[in-house]
């Protein structure tokens, strides 16, 4: 017996149940598809037809609206004149004529050109300016045709007017005097090809069914087919004929098998062909096949629904406890599980919950510790100098600079009064934003004496954030970052920007150069230290200022506070942090 039914009760007795339900079930569902699988493929032959035959309606309209208008148009006064004038007489009437076809065209969007061939020489008009035309003309091969065939249709063929290139069919009628009968020229009239490309698209048909209008021949005038073939037996080879008006066969074998569906358009010989590959009732079959398995499936899982139903009573409180278990995120503090019975179960909840309230509490006892830990030590460093000696040594020694003319030196050991004066300042954390930007200049400018030429700093913090309190220390090792490892690495002189914005109640400050940056993997390592557990000997040197800021950041602002880093190698590298715009010291 497999292990997974070995491992539980629940298991054993579904399978059990499987075993005795399943085959008649099955035998059930077996009979049911194989009859809708009938049905389904007599249900799409008879879709099939009636597309064909709503095709059909709208041929059969188009092909007696072009006859209908044949009738008219060498019944016409105008044509008749026309078609008599000699060639000289019927130039003067050509805009007449074209002005007349035009108008006719225009309310027939399937028509791509009404043409006039007089018998007399004269010049053909047409609604269009005809370039090139492919007319396959039977009465230039056989002058007698239209005495046995008063009109006809042509196949495909293209040609090339004003309106640019078109595949056409066309209908073709002899004009003859209306009194002799006495044959005076031809009228052509084009049926445009993308028409009835449209009327066949409209059907509907789509995956790889496709239609085709063939004309008596065999030949395909329209269909959709990307590349329409000039017969029907280049695309369907040894088709037997299609006997009868209407009807369904049977083509081909294997993965290439097809249901022809076909239906004669009255009066003209054509045929709608339509091709139904197999693959479509298969599909077909697969969908009903599914609606099978799914009755099935629901039947089986209703039976052993009701058969389990105690059982899964029995053992829902455990098995939500399980997944509840397993999906506790152990980086996360330890959510409480609601008690929902006084049972062993609800004892044992009620255990669980009081070790996770024991264990939040020794985690934010031991934040706590670290914290004073932290400060403590920040504290003991600061103790460790003696202030006033230190402060009296240094401005003795900017005397002695300035009484021998040395203002270089001078200069660095004030800025170094400055700066020690502000680091230290009696252990306070926190100070006004114009003092820790006075504090990241005097860093700046001690550089600057000890690497001439190097760099250069610009500072743009806007005024309306100099009288708010932030944490202090942080904009100089941000800097000292970017002269060490960003301006330094690169060639020439390099520039550091300092910035500073007040958004609302949110001050955001930025620290970016111009210099080496780095590459995605070495953001990523840095980016990664960043938010590793507190140990100082796996941390890079390189990194340790970053961390050192990143991890004061969080403990006085929370979470959202910490460092985000931008870089592009040789581009160079953007470090920023946003902390809240506060008016007064914490307490």
């Amino acid at each position: 017996m497999p292990r997974w039914i070995r491992r539980s009760l629940k298991n054993k007795l579904i399978f059990l149940l499987l075993v005795s339900i399943l085959f008649p079930l099955l035998s059930l569902g077996f009979f049911s598809y194989i009859t809708a699988s009938n049905l389904t493929e007599e249900k799409t032959k008879q879709s099939g037809m009636g597309v064909l035959q709503q095709i059909d309606s709208n041929l059969e309209f188009i092909i007696s609206d072009i006859e209908n208008m044949s009738l008219f148009l060498i019944g016409s006064k105008d044509v008749q004149l026309y078609v008599n004038s000699s060639k000289a007489d019927a130039s003067k009437q050509q805009t007449r004529m074209i002005e007349f076809l035009s108008n006719l065209v225009f309310s027939k969007p399937y028509i791509s050109d009404i043409t006039i061939y007089p018998g007399n020489r004269a010049i053909p008009v047409s609604n269009t300016t005809i370039f090139e035309t492919a007319l396959p003309d039977i009465t230039d091969t056989d002058p007698n045709y239209f005495a046995a065939h008063p009109s006809w249709w042509t196949p495909r063929y293209d040609t090339r007017t004003a309106a640019g290139s078109k595949r056409v069919v066309s209908f073709v009628r002899p004009i003859r005097n209306l009194y002799t009968f006495k044959p005076l020229g031809k009228l052509v009239i084009s049926l445009d090809e993308a028409a009835l490309e449209r009327i066949l698209s409209k059907s509907g048909i789509e995956n790889d069914r496709y239609m085709l209008l063939l004309d008596s021949e065999g030949r395909v005038l329209s269909g959709t087919l990307d590349e329409l073939p000039g017969t029907v037996a280049e695309v369907l080879p040894g088709l037997p004929p299609l006997a009868g008006d209407s009807g369904a066969i049977n083509y081909g074998s294997g993965g290439g098998k097809k249901t022809l569906l076909y239906l004669t358009v009255p009066g003209v010989g054509w045929k709608l062909l339509e091709a139904i590959p197999f693959g479509e009732y298969k599909s077909q079959n697969r969908y009903v096949l599914g609606l099978t398995a799914a009755a099935v499936g629901f039947a089986l899982l209703l039976i052993v629904s009701l058969v389990v139903f105690f059982i899964q009573r029995l053992l829902r409180p455990l098995r939500m406890l399980t997944r509840f278990l397993k999906n506790t995120d152990p980086e996360e503090p330890i959510r409480t599980y609601p008690v929902e019975s006084m049972d062993e179960v609800g004892q044992l909840v009620r255990s669980y919950n009081q070790l996770g309230d024991r264990i939040a509490a020794l985690t934010d006892q031991v934040k706590h510790t670290e914290a004073v830990k932290k400060e403590a030590d920040i504290a003991a460093l600061q103790a460790q100098i003696n202030p006033h000696f230190l402060y009296n040594t240094l401005s003795s020694i900017q005397w002695m600079a300035l009484m021998n003319k040395d203002k270089n030196i001078a200069e660095m050991v004030g800025n170094l009064s400055d700066f020690l004066r502000f680091s230290l300042n009696k252990g306070a954390q926190f100070c006004p934003v114009e003092q820790e930007v006075a504090h990241a200049r005097h860093y700046a400018n001690i550089q600057a004496i000890r690497y001439p030429d190097q760099f250069d700093i610009v500072f743009s913090i806007d005024p309306a954030m100099n009288g708010k309190t932030m944490l202090k220390l942080l904009l100089q090792p941000l800097i000292e970052n970017a002269f060490a490892h960003g301006v330094q690495k690169k060639e020439g002189r390099g520039v550091i920007g300092v910035h500073g914005t007040l958004q609302g109640a949110a001050m955001t400050f930025a620290v970016e150069d111009n210099g080496a940056g780095m590459e995605p993997d070495k953001l990523r390592e840095v980016l990664a230290q960043l938010r590793s557990p507190d140990d100082r000997d796996r941390v890079a040197r390189g990194s340790y200022g970053l961390r050192n800021v990143q991890q004061r950041l969080l403990l006085h602002y929370g979470a959202d506070a910490g460092l985000k880093i931008e870089s592009a190698a040789g581009v160079g590298t953007r470090v920023a942090f946003t902390i809240p715009a506060m008016e007064d010291w914490p307490s």
